[in-house]
């Protein structure tokens, strides 16, 4: 790795998150004191949360009043909204009572009241209300299963908003007849947004059906009276088309999208041709990681489809199947079985993390490799492939000091990638 090429790629990387920080792209999209008539109730759950709270205190002119919950490490201080700090990716007792205290302020407003909600990457393991008959020690446990499946994000999301009190539109409902308007931060391929969060305020077309079949087809294992919520259909969302949504805004504030082509112009002014493969892609994230080497291998090789020097960017949410006992997390897996690919190749550098600053359980947004790094492990008597066997792509670039630290990043685009390919 070069110092130069590292440099480019971190530089890249951080123009992608300043792109999404709340203080940025908040403000534009929300309401003038005048459009509210009666209250204006501040909630919100996600990574990104309390710094889009601080947003709006810092530019909303009229009073306001709210309870915010985001992950253990991302608070920022507000005077008017109460900032709760929860755990993720495993939900905890704080993000419950955050949770209910949220549908219990949704469930006060009146008509000429409006809700704005702040929704974020997150969310949905830092609002773990569940519905009558489940715990949360119950939703622990299906979240630890879901995550260690290989489901990918829509498939959890799906689950989730079926044994949630608050998910699946059914926080907008309990607004009725307020008024309410969303503003979301994508962390989603696709960026729909009964996905970010498991979409608290936007109709769910999922039911629970869809929900069981996810839960059998990984293979996931069921309390009976978990089970039973979605045979029976208690556990059924609010469905697209309900009066008590009816006029319900929701604005997306920033995506992944729009990260990528600001880290493509960062490219482009130091003389690399970019390339945006995809803001959407999902997989097996070392089966991912294959992929994007053997484009990496063709480009550098015989210029196809692209011609060298260029940056190939894309984003995403890959996932992990769980089962060596390594430290994870998605993005350095992919980013191990990519190295193991391109085999040292001279002329590749590649960077991949996560836009919030934690990739799987760790305080490491991700990691960089390039031409040395297969020979300097090795030096080490590092494995690489005994390492990916293990799930272990944070031990095995922290030991060859490639880790990318952001530290809490305060928002979250999802998965940033970019491969440089020297001429």
């Amino acid at each position: 790795m070069t110092p130069d090429a590292a440099r480019l790629m971190r530089e890249m990387f951080e123009a992608a998150i300043a792109s999404a920080q709340p203080a940025r792209c908040v403000p534009p999209h929300l309401p003038s004191p005048t459009e509210v008539k009666g209250r204006l109730v501040v909630i919100g759950a996600g990574k990104a949360s309390a710094a889009m709270a601080r947003a709006v205190e810092d530019r909303y002119g009229g009073p306001l009043t709210g309870l915010v919950v985001t992950r253990y490490g991302y608070n920022v201080p507000c005077q008017k909204i109460e900032i709760v700090e929860a755990a993720h990716p495993v939900p905890d007792d704080a993000g419950l009572r955050a949770a209910q205290g949220m549908l219990d302020l949704a469930s006060g407003l009146a008509q000429d009241d409006v809700l704005l909600c702040l929704i974020s990457g997150g969310g949905s393991s830092l609002l773990p209300l569940p519905l009558s008959g489940i715990t949360l020690a119950d939703k622990q446990d299906v979240n630890r299963a879901l995550l260690a499946s290989g489901a990918s994000i829509g498939e959890m999301n799906i689950v989730r908003r079926h044994l949630s009190a608050i998910k699946g539109g059914r926080l907008a409902a309990a607004c009725h007849p307020a008024r309410v308007i969303t503003l979301v931060l994508s962390d989603v391929p696709g960026d729909a947004p009964m996905d970010i969060a498991s979409g608290p305020t936007v109709g769910d077309p999922t039911t629970c059906a869809d929900a069981l079949e996810i839960v059998q087809r990984y293979g996931i294992e069921l309390p009976a009276h978990v089970r039973a919520v979605l045979e029976s259909g208690a556990g059924e969302s609010v469905k697209p088309g309900d009066p008590r949504l009816a006029g319900i805004e929701t604005r997306m504030v920033a995506a992944p999208q729009q990260a990528l082509e600001v880290a493509a112009a960062v490219a482009r002014q130091h003389g690399y041709a970019p390339h945006i493969l995809s803001d959407a892609i999902e997989g097996e994230a070392r089966d991912v990681g294959k992929v994007l080497a053997a484009l990496a291998l063709q480009v550098a090789e015989r210029g196809q489809p692209f011609k060298p020097p260029c940056a190939i960017l894309s984003g995403g949410e890959t996932t992990v199947t769980l089962r060596g006992q390594g430290r994870g997390g998605r993005n350095v897996e992919c980013l191990l079985s990519f190295v193991i690919a391109t085999r040292g190749h001279a002329r590749i550098h590649v960077l991949m993390g996560d836009t919030d600053g934690v990739d799987g359980m760790e305080e490491i947004a991700g990691a960089h490799a390039g031409p040395t790094t297969l020979a300097r492990a090795f030096a080490q008597a590092i494995n690489p492939r005994r390492s990916l066997d293990n799930n272990d792509g944070h031990g095995f670039f922290e030991a060859l000091g490639d880790s990318v630290v952001t530290g809490p990043t305060r928002t979250n685009v999802n998965d940033f990638r970019v491969i440089l390919i020297d001429a």
